[in-house]
Parts: C-alpha cells; structure tokens; sequence
C-alpha cells in the first residue's frame, strides 16, 4: 500500500535544507540538556535520586557517547575519542540502579567530553552528503535526526529525574495557556469504522519501529475528548477504586496491595485535600487538569471502573490521524504541518499539561483534542512490530522490547522536544511505571 502520509507536507529531500533541519534540531537538544544539567549543582549531578532512574551525570555523558558512536565513527568513519568508556554508557550494560558504582566521567569531563564529541559532528555534519540508498543513516540526514531526537528523549527522562529530586525546585516555566470552551466540549467524539493508513514509510526521521506504513481496519467506536482530568480521577478514588480488586488486572491488583497504593505518584492527602508535589513545589491537585503519572494498572482500573476500556492503538491512532474528507492519515491531528505552541504543548515549555479543552487548533478531523503533548496515552496494546517491519539500526532500539511485556504509549507529553513527537511516534514502558509523564483517555465501542 502506498504512503501518502507525508507527502506535501515540506519534508524535501534537499541536503541543504535537510542540513539546516539538522543543526536545528541538535542545536535545540543540547541547549536544554545544558539547562537541564546546569541547573543543579556537582553533588546533585552525581547523586542518584531515584534507584528508577540513572544519575544526570551518566546521562549527560551517555549523550555525548551516542553522538560519537553514530555520528562521529559510523557517519564520519572518525576513530574513536573515549573508547574505554563505551561499555559505562551502554544502557544494555548496565542496569540504572547500578550506575552510580561505576567510574563514570566526573561533571566537568562530561561537559568537556559531550562539547568535543559535538564539535566534531558539526563538522561533519557540515560536508556530509545527507543522501544514500533505502534505509541508511546518511539518507535524509537519518543519522542526525536519531541522535537529535535520542538527546530530547534523554531530556526527557532528566526531567523525570528533576521530578523525583527531592529539595527546592530548581526549574521554573510559564502557566501553558488556559481552554477557550472547557464548559461547551464534548465528553467523547465518533470515529467511524473503517481502513486507515498507520505508520509510514516516508517520514525521513520516523524510527524503525513507526515503519512501514501499512492498512488497518478498525471498527466505530467513541473516544475521549481530552484526557481524564485529576478531577475525574478523584472520583474513581473516592468511590474506592484503589480498594475494590473488581476493577484491577490481578498483576495490578498485586501491585496496589504491596505497594499500598491509594493515588496517584507524587499525590497525598493533607487535611481533606489532594496535594501533589511538581518538580519541588506542593500545590493543590488541579482538577481540570490532566491525571499524571499513573501506571497502565492505574489507566485500565479507572476505565473499567467507568464501564469503559483504554484505546487500541490503531484506536488512538485513527483518531490522532485519520482524515476522513481526504481519506489520508495526517502527520499530526491538525494537519501536516509542525507543532507550534499554539497547536501542543511540547517542549518542556510549561512543565505541567494544560487544562483539558486547550489546543483547539490541535484538535484533529475527529473532534479529539491534546492527543499531541500534555500527557503521554497509555493504550491497551502490547508494543508489537508493525507487518514488514526490518530493524534498523540496531536491533536494541525496538524489536529486543516487543512483546506483551511492555504497553504502548501515544501522543507525547509536555515533556517531549516535537523532533521525538508525531502522530506516528510509539513510546512504551512497562505497565508499572508510574515516574513517566502518563495519563490516557478511554473509549468505548460504536
């Protein structure tokens, strides 16, 4: 089946805009991995503040260390800067609990080390030719918009840590904007039954496992209009959801049990009223907003207890993309052009999602709203190859995560940089994790 999911939508193939897109792109990634790191002082850099996640300070060189390997020794055939330190930054290697016992490059030499490595791949990406055959790193300038969008992704899960930090806070951001018709918006929309095109196969940057493009056939069914609200959430608490096992996957339930759970991460209850702390701040939990950092357990016991279920996802791709008037599937909800802030809440702009009804140019054919940004989407799927899928580059990006072990997540949050966010992008994590930026909206059938 034919692709039309990126065509006249200014993806040319021209180097010189190609290379422009690029420097863009990397120059954007490495000025908040400097925000990100420069905010907190060595010690913090160091520490490792959540056996979840890996220390800054690893991330940091671990950044610098994927630019070298790719840009620098697989597209500029370079010989290796820091060879010896390959298997501390190898993420296969070593678990995230166990970083902070290695010899890992102190904060200055990680600064220095990831500036050289970058140095050296402007050069190159300066005189590289941005073309080759089928898949290959130099076509479209794939190489340079992996490890752009690889940094935003470590972006992302540094900011995960500054959420888990303990301590004052140390980043701050605007309010993202308030719904212009909150009170007017429709509960759920109708998307109607039939083939769409998921995936794609001309999206330059689009990772190996977005690939190929291919026909689905979904069934009519309803979906949410904006994702679940804490408001909502609160009810589903309220009527004791965490206490009532009719609602859980036994896994989940399990879960809940051992862990005591009662909330959402990062909420607690002080005097009758929900709290929640938000990268160093306790501030009331705000109702119209929506549900953060709840596991897929979470997402499928509060649909359940709403006589409702989480979206397929070719469900929740149907309704992001699918265009009904054309019959095309768009590369965003609102169209085929990029993300601006007027459109998704990306970024890291505004540390927080938006009140649900916000974004209305972002809505997509459908009627649904703010499924770019905001909130990563728990589906119920499975994270499983699409039909024709082929590797590429390496097998440990996708293919060794397939499999029923791990739930896929749709749309982005307010976390995500718009290189690593489009309405082809898969994210996936195990059904536990709670530390992620995750929310969902459920749906039901036709």
């Amino acid at each position: 089946m034919t692709d039309t999911s990126a065509q006249s939508t200014g993806q040319e193939l021209d180097p010189e805009k190609l290379r422009g897109r690029a420097l863009a792109a990397l120059l954007a990634a490495r000025e908040r991995t400097a925000l990100l790191t420069d905010s907190v002082d060595d010690a913090e850099l160091t520490a490792q503040h959540s056996p979840l996640m890996s220390p800054l300070v690893w991330d940091l060189a671990h950044i610098g260390n994927q630019e070298e390997l790719w840009l620098l020794r697989a597209v500029g055939g370079r010989d290796a800067l820091r060879p010896e330190i390959d298997g501390l930054y190898d993420a296969f290697e070593h678990s995230r609990a166990s970083r902070p016992s290695l010899p890992l490059l102190a904060p200055a030499e990680a600064r220095t080390y990831a500036a050289d490595v970058r140095g050296r791949a402007l050069d190159i990406l300066g005189s590289a030719p941005l073309h080759g055959a089928g898949r290959s790193l130099e076509r479209a300038g794939f190489a340079f918009g992996m490890v752009a969008q690889h940094e935003q992704q470590h972006d992302e899960t540094m900011l995960i840590t500054h959420q888990l930090r303990s301590g004052p806070a140390a980043l701050s951001a605007p309010e993202p904007p308030a719904p212009t018709d909150s009170v007017s918006l429709a509960a759920e929309v109708l998307v109607p039954g039939g083939p769409f095109t998921m995936g794609t196969s001309t999206e330059p940057w689009a990772l190996d496992n977005e690939r190929p493009a291919h026909r689905r056939e979904v069934a009519a069914f309803h979906i949410d209009t904006a994702p679940v609200t804490c408001g909502a959430y609160r009810r589903f608490i309220d009527d004791g959801g965490y206490t009532d096992a009719r609602w859980w996957a036994p896994e989940g339930w399990d879960m809940v049990r051992e862990h005591d759970l009662a909330a959402p991460l990062f909420w607690h209850r002080d005097a009758g009223q929900w709290l929640r702390r938000r990268f160093g701040v306790t501030e009331p939990v705000p109702a119209d907003e929506p549900v953060l950092h709840v596991s897929w357990y979470e997402a499928d016991a509060y649909a359940r207890w709403a006589g409702r279920r989480l979206p397929t996802e070719p469900e929740w791709e149907k309704a992001a993309r699918h265009d009904p008037a054309s019959g095309r599937s768009l590369r965003y909800p609102w169209g085929d052009e990029d993300p601006t802030p007027e459109r998704a809440n990306l970024g890291q702009r505004h540390l927080r999602p938006a009140a649900a009804g916000a974004y209305t140019a972002g809505r997509s054919p459908a009627g649904a709203g703010q499924l770019i940004g905001d909130v990563w989407e728990w589906t119920s799927s499975d994270f499983l190859p699409y039909p024709g899928f082929v590797a590429f580059p390496y097998r440990e990006y996708s293919e060794v995560f397939f499999g029923p072990g791990h739930k896929v997540l749709r749309g982005g949050s307010f976390a995500v940089d718009a290189v690593a966010c489009r309405g082809t992008f898969r994210n996936w994590d195990l059904p536990v994790r709670r530390q992620i930026f995750s929310g969902f909206r459920t749906a039901r059938d036709a």
